[in-house]
């Protein structure tokens, strides 16, 4: 892939090159993490949990990943290495054609601007002794987006922007209802004129009237603004109706990625085939109340992250499993797909 040359910026480091269309804005390869676990009298490393496992992804400029998994899977996780909240353990990560694995603080500086998140707890990610303007003004002032004279302005139009009312901006953070503190997230991540934003289950803890009110207003701000967005969610219904991928984790490790339009089994589409990826679908709630057909329920519990297993991480659950499922690790292959559609990769032996 052709790059852009990065352009200086005033404190020395290098700013991100603007993406050309078409080309992936985020590429991340192999990217691993192992946190420590601690023990014993000299508190040494007795072993690791295992939270993401060579994961390999690429989002496209104005594009909407979608991560779906358990509780435990590793999404979470993976959305804070993309944007070096964490540090990985091993692995690539390249933004905008630029590898950002090994930056240090202040060469990272330029990209934390292009790269924010909101959280799946509004609450606990806000301060709660500043107001809405003082927590926007800090960051805005902070990376230097506008000028001092002209941030005020700046933050009414962002609060307008959310939906929420003007005098929101004099308010803190226990004022305002579950649905008003996760708009806030999105102004603090909006404030900053990001490319690239991780959602980390952003409509997991509201109502299902509120999720939509969010999600629609998320779709709206990503069409307004050009935005590219990795959403996480343990809701299948709502990542196949928000995103235009959807990449399944189990355990750390991607088991399947597929276009959303092809994850049903229809005439135009084969269909998800990991039977993981099956069982989450089969798990979704039915529109239709005469529609009576039998719940997937998987019998068994997921392995402990600390202890993977050998073979495949689903072998122990999965009610298609061979004798090779248990024996050795499959590939991510991918699959035939529609000419010039987004690809489809599937980890098992048994497709």
């Amino acid at each position: 892939m052709t790059t852009m040359p990065a352009q200086p910026t005033t404190n020395g480091a290098a700013a991100p090159a603007a993406p050309r269309p078409g080309e992936p804005l985020l590429e991340v390869t192999n990217l691993v993490k192992h946190f420590p676990v601690r023990g014993g009298v000299f508190n040494r490393v007795v072993g690791r949990v295992h939270a993401v496992n060579g994961v390999s992804l690429t989002v496209s400029r104005g594009e909407i990943l979608g991560v779906v998994g358990e509780s435990g899977c590793g999404k979470s996780t993976l959305g804070k290495l993309v944007i070096r909240l964490i540090e990985p353990t091993s692995g690539s990560i390249k933004f905008a054609g630029r590898e950002i694995t090994g930056l240090g603080h202040a060469e990272m500086m330029p990209f934390r601007r292009k790269m924010q998140i909101v959280f799946q707890d509004p609450y606990s990610s806000l301060n709660p002794r500043m107001t809405v303007r003082a927590m926007l003004r800090e960051a805005m002032l902070f990376h230097g987006v506008v000028e001092k004279s002209a941030v005020d302005d700046r933050i009414d139009q962002i609060i307008q922007t959310v939906g929420l009312r003007p005098d929101a901006a004099a308010k803190f953070p226990h004022e305002f209802s579950g649905g008003q503190r996760q708009r806030l997230g999105i102004a603090r991540a909006l404030a900053l004129k990001p490319e690239f934003i991780v959602a980390d289950e952003p409509v997991s803890a509201l109502d299902v009237s509120i999720q939509a009110q969010v999600l629609n207003l998320m779709m709206g701000l990503k069409e307004e603004f050009g935005l590219t967005l990795l959403f996480i969610s343990h809701d299948l219904k709502v990542v196949e109706h928000f995103c235009d991928r959807v990449m399944v984790m189990y355990l750390g490790f991607v088991v399947e990625e597929i276009a959303c339009d092809r994850l049903h089994n229809d005439d135009n589409s084969i269909g998800a085939l990991h039977p993981y990826s099956q069982a989450l679908l089969g798990a979704n709630p039915i529109d239709d109340p005469d529609d009576r057909r039998p719940l997937t329920v998987l019998q068994g519990d997921v392995p402990s992250p600390y202890d993977l297993p050998r073979g495949c991480p689903f072998a122990g659950r999965c009610p298609k499993v061979m004798d090779r499922c248990r024996q050795e690790m499959p590939p991510l292959v991918e699959r035939p797909s529609p000419a010039g559609g987004p690809p489809h990769r599937v980890a098992c032996w048994v497709v």
